[in-house]
């Protein structure tokens, strides 16, 4: 479903991610994982279109994305959560998922004051959909609390529920269990697997926590001072002297050709 091909992103004389190249398997949970600066955050802001590679190719189901907008790559059905949940403090959960949702008729201002019928079935279907997605993620205590009041984890569903409302192909997760208890991680896990296994959903996480991913993901790729080092399950990469060494050795090592 992702692709990318020979990425290089540079920010003044340093290069972050370093001739990378790899794929995301439609239908698949992929792990992306890495000690600290091997560049994964960077490869998933090049992927959602924060950043600009200097260099190389990023396809979505075939298609070159590299230069479209980050508003483009959602249209196109490529959504991501962040590490730090970007929550609208002051609006409610049930607000934020609404507030988050793809609305043609209502993003018009000539069909909300001239085709106000049209524009209130959509608001309706979009309200009838955040209520389903708060219900699927059990925060259905809550619709009505402000976002900002939400502990850590609540966030983190919030943050998923949100890029849920706009139907996507592949969900990009950034350290989707950073900071929350071991309650709640391991719903967002039966969540996420849920979404996998009875939607098709794909999707891709950055994670630290490597029983974590062993619990979610089906294939892993593993990123090391700004390239792929090696790929495969978690076993296989857990076992690995070069990824052994990448995170615990600070000597030197071969990337995969």
């Amino acid at each position: 479903m992702i692709k990318l091909e020979d990425i290089c992103v540079d920010f003044g004389g340093l290069r972050a991610v370093n001739h990378a190249s790899f794929e995301i398997d439609a239908g698949r949970i992929t792990g992306l994982i890495g000690p600290n600066g091997a560049g994964k955050t960077t490869a998933f802001n090049v992927i959602a279109g924060v950043y600009q590679p200097s260099s190389g190719r990023v396809l979505l189901n075939g298609r070159d994305i590299t230069r479209l907008k980050p508003h483009q790559r959602a249209e196109a059905g490529l959504a991501r959560t962040f590490q730090i949940p970007h929550e609208f403090a002051r609006l409610s959960v049930l607000e934020n998922l609404m507030a988050s949702a793809s609305a043609p008729e209502g993003e018009n201002v000539f069909n909300v004051v001239f085709r106000r019928g049209r524009y209130r079935a959509e608001e309706r279907e979009i309200y009838d959909l955040a209520r389903e997605t708060i219900q699927l993620l059990e925060l259905e205590h809550v619709i009505d609390e402000k976002a900002g009041n939400l502990s850590g984890g609540q966030k983190k569903l919030v943050e998923l529920g949100r890029a849920l409302m706009r139907d996507p192909k592949i969900i990009l997760l950034d350290e989707i269990g950073a900071g929350i208890n071991r309650t709640l991680l391991s719903k967002l896990a039966d969540k996420i697997l849920m979404l996998n296994r009875e939607r098709g959903l794909t999707f891709c996480l950055i994670e630290h926590d490597l029983d974590y991913v062993s619990k979610l993901c089906d294939h892993v790729l593993v990123m090391a001072q700004g390239t792929l080092l090696t790929e495969g399950t978690v076993d296989e990469v857990r076992n690995d002297d070069r990824v052994i060494e990448a995170y615990f050795g600070g000597g030197k090592y071969e990337a995969r050709t």
